[in-house]
């Protein structure tokens, strides 16, 4: 009897952490959207309370009534700040809202640093893939990584890639690896492909991968050139003293 109680009971658990999950995380971000919307909302209800005192008090008195008004104006105040910023005359804002925003010291810095991130994700690595795998956090092991920006090595002219490998669950935090572009398995997988896999922990994967390099990759890495040794050549060896025998 306690095993079967038991087992259902880890079942129902299993079944319902992936509710819980997606339940926290659209909770979460409704809540974000609506706590944006709510100043606006209360705002248009002062205004209309004159000619209708009844349509004011829902817009302030009824949460749910509030709640939604508030994440519907936020979303289409999202859309038309998209519209916005895609025509000149936003770019043009926009451009001025960033000369302003450089001007603030501490600002500048978290501002400009999250604008590359995004802005990183949005174009092509060269002639990589974006989504690859590397040695982290040793050669037996590897980790889904993102690769946001390539450069080259000034002493050694060895091709290098910098990859963003997040964190489970919460892929925001993670950490940065520059890695040789000859270490580095592309993946075949999209970005969304990738981050589901991140968020989920590995329980929802595209069902392909790519684990190893292929032969040709593996054996192109073997010709690139590597760091020149600062070490000088070994002295000869050592002559006997005159008047000493040889051992």
């Amino acid at each position: 009897m306690f095993r079967h109680f038991q087992r259902y009971l880890l079942t129902g658990v299993i079944t319902i952490i992936p509710i819980l999950v997606t339940v926290f995380v659209f909770d979460f971000f409704l809540r974000q959207l609506s706590n944006f919307g709510k100043p606006t909302v209360r705002a248009m209800a002062m205004s209309v309370r004159d000619f209708s005192p009844d349509l004011a008090r829902w817009m302030l008195e009824v949460p749910w009534l509030q709640s939604l008004l508030a994440i519907l104006f936020t979303i289409t105040a999202l859309y038309l700040l998209g519209w916005v910023v895609s025509i000149m005359v936003g770019r043009r804002l926009l451009s001025l809202l960033e000369a302003l925003v450089e001007r603030i010291p501490l600002v500048t810095k978290v501002y400009g640093s999250t604008k590359q991130l995004v802005q990183a994700f949005q174009k092509k690595p060269g002639d990589l893939q974006r989504v690859v795998l590397i040695e982290f956090p040793h050669r037996e092991m590897k980790a889904v990584g993102f690769v946001t920006e390539t450069m080259k090595d000034e002493v050694s002219g060895i091709e290098l890639a910098a990859v963003y490998v997040p964190t489970t669950p919460n892929p925001t935090s993670g950490y940065l690896e520059i890695v040789p572009k000859e270490r580095l398995v592309s993946l075949d997988w999209t970005i969304d492909e990738a981050m589901t896999f991140i968020i989920s922990g590995g329980t929802v994967s595209p069902g392909r991968i790519r684990y190893t390099r292929p032969a040709a990759d593996a054996a192109g890495a073997a010709t690139t050139p590597t760091a020149p040794s600062d070490m000088s050549a070994p002295p000869p060896p050592s002559q006997p003293m005159p008047g000493s025998s040889a051992p």
